[in-house]
């Protein structure tokens, strides 16, 4: 199972939009969008499950992709002590 980071999503992204649109590449295990916490409203990012070689898969498929207007930003997970450094 690998962790994708989904990023640049317009801010009136659902769940169910983004579950459909990476299901084109294989079964999404689990997905978790950033919510605000009084809007409710996407913060324009979040994070889904799926099996290795589907991951692979939507990677290519769907990082700098529009969606909504924006191109999206697609990879894996960077454990949180690799952010930011170089």
């Amino acid at each position: 199972m690998k962790k994708l980071f989904v990023g640049n999503l317009p801010f009136t992204t659902n769940e169910e939009e983004v579950t459909n649109l990476f299901s084109q590449f294989g079964k999404v295990r689990s997905i978790k969008l950033a919510t605000d916490v009084f809007s409710n409203k996407c913060k324009g990012f979040g994070f889904i499950e799926m099996e290795g070689h589907e991951a692979r898969a939507a990677i290519a498929g769907l990082n700098g992709r529009d969606f909504n207007g924006k191109p999206l930003r697609v990879n894996f997970e960077e454990p949180k002590f690799n952010r930011g450094r170089r």
